[in-house]
This record gives C-alpha cells, sequence and structure tokens, in this order.
C-alpha cells in the first residue's frame, strides 16, 4: 500500500479541506482508506458529515501513563515535588497531591521515591475509531483527551488502524496536523509522497520552509498547492520561483474561494459541493499517481 500525506506548515490554510477533496477523486480509481492524524482536532470526518455516533469503531485508547500515590505507604518526604520536572506534584496536608493535567509520565517520582509509595499506571488518554464514507472508503481517526499528551503515539494508532481496515487498499491518504510538532512527525514517517498546502502569505511561506525541512529528513518525494493564490501574488510567485529553484512540483494553483467555508458549513467536500474543482483535483489526483507509478 502506497500512501500519501497532506500536511501544512501552518494551520488555517486549507489542508484538511483539500485532503477531502483528495480523497473522493482517488475513491473513484483507487481502493483507498484515510487515515486523519490531527489527534488534537481531527475534523477530515466531519468534511464528510460523520460525527462519532456514526462510526463503526470508537475506543478509549490508552497510550500515556500517570503517576499514582499510595498515601499509606507515603511518608511525606516531599522528594517527589523535588524532583518533578513537570511541576504535577505538590505537597496537601503534607502528602503528594496530582495536579490535574501536570503529569506527563517520565517516572521520576517512582524513581526517587524511597518508600516505593508511586507508580504509574496506564490511563485513557485517547478515544481511537473508524467511519465508513459516504463514498465507502473508511476513515480512521482518534481525538486526544484534552490536557493530555502522548500524540506521537495516538497518531501512531490512527495508522495502525488504517492499515486494519484498508488492508486490500492500495492507497493510504494522511490528514496531519498542523506545523511541525511531534505528530507531523509521526504522521510522515513512512509515508510515500507529501502534498504540502501552502497560502501566501509571509508566515505561509516560512512554514513551508518549515514543514520540507521534515519531509527532506524522510527523504520522500513532494509537490505544492498553492491554496489562495490570489491574495497575494507576490508571495505567490515567490514560492513559484522557489518551487522551481528547488525542482518541487507544483500541484495546482487555487484561488480563495468563499464556497469553501460554505462546504464545510455542509460537511461535504469542495469537490462535491461545486463540481467546477472536479478537473482541478483529478488533475492532482494523475500528478500524483504518475510520481507514485514511476517508484
Amino acid at each position: 500500500m502506497k500512501s500519501i500525506i497532506v500536511l501544512s506548515g501552518k494551520g488555517g490554510v486549507g489542508k484538511s479541506s483539500i485532503a477531502a477533496s483528495l480523497a473522493v477523486v482517488m475513491s473513484r480509481n483507487s481502493k483507498i482508506v484515510c487515515a486523519d492524524c490531527d489527534v488534537d482536532a481531527s475534523n477530515l470526518s466531519l468534511l464528510f458529515g460523520l460525527t462519532t455516533d456514526k462510526y463503526v469503531e470508537w475506543r478509549p485508547l490508552s497510550t500515556n501513563q500517570e503517576a499514582v500515590v499510595d498515601k499509606e505507604k507515603c511518608t511525606g518526604c516531599g522528594r517527589c515535588t523535588e524532583f518533578c520536572y513537570f511541576n504535577a506534584l505538590e505537597l496537601e496536608d503534607g502528602k503528594p497531591r496530582l495536579k490535574k493535567f501536570g503529569c506527563e509520565g517520565c517516572g521520576v517520582c517512582e524513581l526517587v521515591c524511597p518508600e516505593k509509595a508511586i507508580k504509574l499506571v496506564n490511563i485513557e488518554n485517547a478515544y481511537v475509531g473508524y467511519a465508513r464514507s459516504r463514498e465507502g472508503f473508511f476513515i480512521a481517526s482518534a481525538q486526544l483527551q484534552p490536557g493530555n499528551s502522548g500524540s506521537g503515539k495516538v497518531v501512531f494508532e490512527v495508522k495502525k488502524k488504517a492499515m486494519q481496515i484498508g488492508m486490500d487498499a492500495d492507497l493510504m491518504l494522511i490528514d496531519a496536523a498542523a506545523g511541525i510538532g511531534c505528530p507531523v512527525i509521526a504522521s510522515v514517517a513512512g509515508a510515500d509522497y507529501a502534498v504540502l498546502v501552502i497560502e501566501p502569505t509571509p508566515s505561509g511561506y516560512a512554514d513551508m520552509l518549515r514543514a520540507l525541512e521534515i519531509v527532506d529528513h524522510f527523504k520522500i518525494k513532494k509537490g505544492i498547492i498553492i491554496n489562495k493564490h490570489d491574495l497575494n501574488k507576490r508571495f505567490s510567485e515567490k514560492i513559484e520561483s522557489f518551487a522551481k529553484e528547488k525542482n518541487i512540483n507544483v500541484l495546482a494553483k487555487i484561488p480563495f474561494d468563499k464556497n469553501f467555508v460554505t462546504a464545510m458549513t455542509c460537511m461535504i467536500p469542495i469537490i462535491e459541493y461545486d463540481k467546477e474543482y472536479e478537473p482541478v483535483f483529478e488533475g492532482i489526483r494523475q500528478k500524483l499517481m504518475a510520481s507514485l507509478a514511476r517508484g
């Protein structure tokens, strides 16, 4: 199974909207499975009208640990609060109390406790599952619980779930989180092609350069889509010049269009809301498949 990841250096550039329409057009010619790896704010399934109550499966997931204090064994020496780098423990009535959302599960408190009164236990820090879209393909997704950490591990579980439900698929389409953090790195690892969605703004250009560093680190083929290209002609041309200089394929230039917002509020991809985008996304699909075929 080949995998294509759609990412962006920053949020709000239209990445998920473009990923949703790519999924639709690709599903017409290939058997695909989607993985929504933006586990802090998953929304790809929403663009297909899929809320969690419509999921085939939606179950708790444990990828993190948290400290638990045995108050009977604890002598109140305070070593755990002294050594906790994240200040997650504080003394209350002479005994350590764990602050909500504070523990990162590093285990230092367990290590330094002379009475062995602290241990790490697994906690349910996320939900993972999958749904079937109107078009027939599956979308694997997850949601990290507010305030919890471990997004990279949750991304791994989403990709694993996508592999399980798409065992007979030819292609996995991954919608990554915005930025360049841990969940993005976990999403990019192992991909065959990276589609970078960029907006022509100073921050969009700067964040594109950061995202490219990650893609290049993994030695992945890449192409760019300039979304809302007519908002800033100067930066749009700057991005195109950079792409030409670095031999990066410009897959498409998409104009600013409020129909993207309307389609999103209707919970359908833009390609199904406005048929004028059919040739745009079909052109992107053909370029992507040709690149994958070349190996």
